[in-house]
């Protein structure tokens, strides 16, 4: 039986007077790369950033119902907000490190959130950069400035952010639409080797690339779920007529 990492129950959520997403009920999988398709406007992000709570500082924006995660509701008034984020980390449609240096980039979340101290740091930011790839092409140029990467290379060290605060949970929000094929390919890849050990969600609008790395699909329309499944199944066999024809082209 596969685990539930995310729960998400009568979801609605108002920006506003406008209602973005409607009654929205999901089960997200625990250590799966989960995929969140859909025409522009449908809900999608904003689904996303309901699981970390980003949406909160939108003025105006209310929730109502559940998410849970690992069993516990998120939206409970109790809920820190720090530990939750540090949880649940995301990484967006743009690479966006600071404007540090590399090392600095890794180190400052661990040095801010106090649980390593100093003289751990350089292991962390080895094992962190070790987990996507960029430990050999770095490990000597920790000091220069992060901008100074290549877009691939800072979408990179972007999630290797997440993972250096221990992340549990990876929000992806188009992470590889500013990039080029080859780039796009290579964080595939890394997507699929994460997966071993972190729950993905990711927002595409490539049909392509939903079909290539991920396990579930959730098809999202004008901010209702339309369908969810297999991967497989969504995108040969799907149920709703609805999701046929968005995936083959017809609409959308």
């Amino acid at each position: 039986m596969v685990d539930q990492k995310i729960q998400i129950k009568h979801l609605d959520f108002y920006y506003g007077k406008f209602q973005a997403l409607k009654e929205v009920n999901l089960s997200i999988p625990e250590r799966e790369i989960t995929a969140i398709i859909g025409p522009s406007g449908c809900g999608k992000s904003t689904l996303l950033r309901c699981l970390n709570r980003m949406n909160d500082l939108v003025s105006g924006a209310k929730v109502e119902g559940e998410v849970l995660i690992d069993g516990e509701d998120i939206y409970q008034p109790s809920t820190d907000l720090v530990r939750l984020r540090k949880k649940v980390g995301m990484v967006f449609q743009r690479p966006n490190p600071f404007p540090i240096s590399i090392f600095d980039n890794i180190a400052y979340g661990p040095s801010i959130h106090r649980f390593a101290a100093k003289k751990e740091l350089p292991g962390i930011v080895e094992k962190s950069l070790e987990a996507v790839g960029l430990w050999d092409a770095l490990k000597g140029r920790l000091s220069e400035h992060a901008l100074a990467l290549s877009g691939e290379q800072q979408q990179r060290l972007c999630i290797a952010r997440l993972l250096a605060v221990e992340a549990d949970i990876l929000l992806m929000d188009e992470p590889c639409s500013a990039l080029d094929p080859i780039a796009t390919e290579r964080i595939e890849e890394l997507m699929r080797k994460l997966q071993k050990n972190y729950t993905i969600v990711i927002v595409t609008h490539n049909m392509q690339q939903a079909a290539r790395v991920s396990s579930r699909v959730a098809y999202f329309y004008l901010g209702e779920l339309i369908e969810f499944g297999s991967t497989q199944r969504i995108f040969t066999t799907p149920l709703r007529q609805e999701t046929e024809d968005y995936i083959t082209g017809r609409f959308g």
